[in-house]
């Protein structure tokens, strides 16, 4: 018999039946990360588009700052004064040198702090109120017309009345923070309460959801893109307000600064904190979109 014929007497094998280890060898190969130079280009796109602008707008101001302030008669410093007389603030910014001699980061933790204190109590009362409020009518008719009136004063306006009531700065500055940013908080809360579609309240009728079951699990998932746009709002006013507190409080937070900074005719100083003071407020705004971007799965408001 010759060679062609044994190989065609040969019994035809089957292809074998992809192992485990196969299969997750093309799941990973699918999975492969992009090359290098992709990577590259998508992060330089994301350069261009993103920073290079804002860095090329900031180098032109600074430049047309320093033209208009060098001269002699300039009331304002140019940046290089700047760096000159507050090196050491923009340098280390948690130098301790003293009781009231410390470094602007230090300043703002501390009115980071109060931040904390007085927003995080918004935030509570502001939902539980804002959900009394847009599920029931009465309450809305109630209390909508006080609200609307309570929230057009001005924060500073609060400051004598807290001062004469918790007789200290700390708890007083709080409050400021507290009764400035719960508006934006109650009011979007009632707003996205009522904007609750009607399914979602018969499904909840349907399953016999008690009030707590329905406030946890048809309430604030379906008001949480309203929620959050107020947290975003009340968040940068609570800021805001406590800048304006610490002028008039005291202490050895950023506004006390900027205020002893005044006093004592340090322009640089102000300059630099009041950098600060908008750092930390971006900051800030991204950590409660980033926390809202999660829990909203990108529906809240950018």
């Amino acid at each position: 018999m010759s060679v062609t014929a044994l190989k065609e007497a040969e019994p035809q094998r089957r292809p074998e039946a992809a192992t485990p280890a196969s299969v997750a060898q093309v799941v990973r190969l699918k999975r492969s990360r992009p090359p290098v130079s992709a990577r590259l280009m998508a992060a330089a796109r994301w350069f261009a588009v993103s920073v290079l602008p804002p860095l090329i707008v900031t180098a032109l101001l600074l430049l047309l700052w320093e033209l208009l302030c060098r001269g002699a008669g300039a009331t304002l410093p140019p940046p290089s004064r700047i760096w000159t007389d507050s090196k050491d603030l923009i340098v280390d910014p948690f130098f301790i040198a003293g009781p009231q001699d410390i470094g602007l980061g230090l300043r703002v933790l501390v009115s980071l702090q109060r931040v904390a204190v007085g927003f995080g109590l918004a935030a509570v009362v502001g939902v539980l109120t804002g959900a009394l409020i847009g599920q029931s009518v009465w309450a809305m008719r109630g209390l909508d017309p006080i609200f609307q009136m309570l929230r057009t004063v001005p924060p500073l306006a609060w400051l004598p009345l807290a001062l004469a009531a918790f007789r200290d700065s700390n708890p007083s500055a709080i409050f400021v923070i507290f009764i400035t940013s719960i508006w934006p908080i109650i009011i979007n809360t009632a707003v996205g309460i009522r904007n609750i579609p009607q399914d979602y309240r018969n499904v909840a009728q349907v399953l016999r959801l008690n009030p707590l079951e329905f406030f946890w699990k048809i309430m604030l998932p379906s008001a949480a893109p309203y929620i959050f746009t107020g947290l975003r709002i009340g968040v940068g006013l609570s800021w805001l307000a406590i800048v304006a507190a610490e002028m008039l409080t005291g202490g050895v937070g950023i506004g006390f600064f900027i205020w002893d900074a005044w006093n004592s005719s340090r322009l640089p100083d102000i300059i630099v904190a009041l950098v600060y003071i908008g750092v930390v407020g971006f900051v800030l705004d991204r950590l409660v979109a980033g926390v809202a971007g999660i829990v909203t799965r990108g529906t809240a408001a950018s």
